[in-house]
């Protein structure tokens, strides 16, 4: 398993302790160190069943700047999109957790990590 996160979030803290009191096996990647490629994000986006849109942060700085709010959100505009989440990590909704199954989820809630958890341990 591994966890994507930004140290300083909260929800990514919650959801690193959630995983070492599960006794959890998951390696971390601090995305913004470590900048997912656009393939990465297309594989992510594939196992979490959305669209790159649906994890845009866009209330961040850089999301108003780019407009992101105002984009479209079709088939025609998802390489627009998956090119502005490599090129600005940022906006990545965080955490992102990929269980051992080929699954992954959006961490954001202790439910969504423990179902992380134990779609790793089937």
């Amino acid at each position: 398993m591994e966890i994507w996160i930004n140290p300083a979030c909260s929800k990514c803290r919650g959801a690193l302790t959630l995983l070492d009191a599960e006794g959890a096996d998951y390696t971390v990647r601090r995305y913004l160190d470590d900048v997912p490629s656009q393939d990465e994000i297309r594989a992510v986006l594939e196992r979490l069943g959305l669209e790159p849109w649906d994890i845009a942060r866009t209330q961040e700085t850089v999301a108003k700047e780019l407009g992101l709010r105002e984009w479209p959100r079709d088939a025609g505009a998802r390489e627009r999109w998956i090119a502005a989440l490599a090129e600005h990590p940022k906006l990545i909704q965080r955490p992102i957790i990929t269980a051992d199954d080929g699954s992954a989820v959006v961490g954001r809630t202790d439910e969504a990590v423990r179902e992380a958890v134990a779609r790793s341990r089937r």
